[in-house]
């Protein structure tokens, strides 16, 4: 049985807009119901979310190939990165990068050695089929795809740099995040923090790289889709599940 092919990096590279569901609730049937509407990916979200690693082991179960599941881990954690990757994630999304040095970082901890420093226990691993995958240290990493996060002002100064890192597949420009250190917060349509997106989002393609970005404004995030966004995250399981029930209740 060979490595899982990674088919969300694939179509990345083929340069067509990826469709997607944030995923916040933290629930297993919530993340297998949300997998078969037809979304082309799901991210479980580890920042936010109420997610530990046993939760994100349920989601991953629970959505297993409906569609393509993203982790966004915590934080930047080599350990924690180490062990998303162990029960099977294939494509993470790294929160917080601000630096060339801090991506590397990154790079290194989804790879093996030489190339990298991720720790070696695939005997033990979901992601190896629990060792039943013979091949998977030598072939794993061509089918991990790694997501940044670039939210900030100084992430937006250091682009450039972070777009300039081996293993580095994608940039995911953090909206609300962006509108916050900018002096904005909650208010991620102001044009100050849209001329920045749209400069973040003209760098990323001129570097070769793809762009993602989540909006719940379904004009706006047609515009990114026209503007060539490779994956495009257009609302969340808690967004809504609150805009039906209050849709429900208000016919009433």
């Amino acid at each position: 049985m060979p490595v899982l092919t990674n088919e969300f990096k694939m179509r990345l590279k083929s340069g067509e807009s990826q469709i997607g569901l944030w995923v916040g609730l933290g629930d297993p049937s919530v993340a297998e119901l949300c997998s078969l509407t037809g979304f082309d990916w799901l991210v479980i979200d580890g920042e936010h979310g109420p997610n530990g690693l046993r939760d994100v082991l349920a989601q991953l179960r629970a959505v297993g190939r409906n569609t393509h599941p993203v982790v966004r881990t915590s934080d930047d954690n080599r350990a924690y990165i180490k062990q998303m990757l162990d029960i099977g994630a294939q494509t993470l999304l790294v929160p917080m990068i601000e630096s060339g040095d801090q991506a590397a970082e990154v790079a290194r901890s989804v790879h093996y050695p030489k190339g990298g420093a991720r720790g070696v226990g695939a005997a033990l691993a979901r992601a190896s089929g629990y060792n039943t995958i013979p091949d998977y240290l030598t072939t794993a990493q061509d089918q991990i795809c790694l997501l940044l996060q670039v939210e900030t002002v100084a992430g937006l100064e250091a682009l450039d740099d972070i777009l300039a890192v081996e293993g580095v597949d994608g940039i995911f420009v953090g909206p609300a995040d962006l509108a916050a250190d900018m002096g904005h917060i909650g208010h991620s349509e102001v044009p100050e923090v849209q001329a920045a997106i749209d400069d973040a989002l003209r760098r990323i393609h001129a570097a070769g790289k793809a762009a993602g970005i989540l909006t719940s404004d379904h004009a706006l995030a047609q515009d990114y889709i026209a503007r060539g966004c490779e994956f495009v995250a257009v609302g969340s399981d808690v967004g809504a599940l609150v805009e039906a029930l209050k849709a429900l209740r208000a016919k009433y």
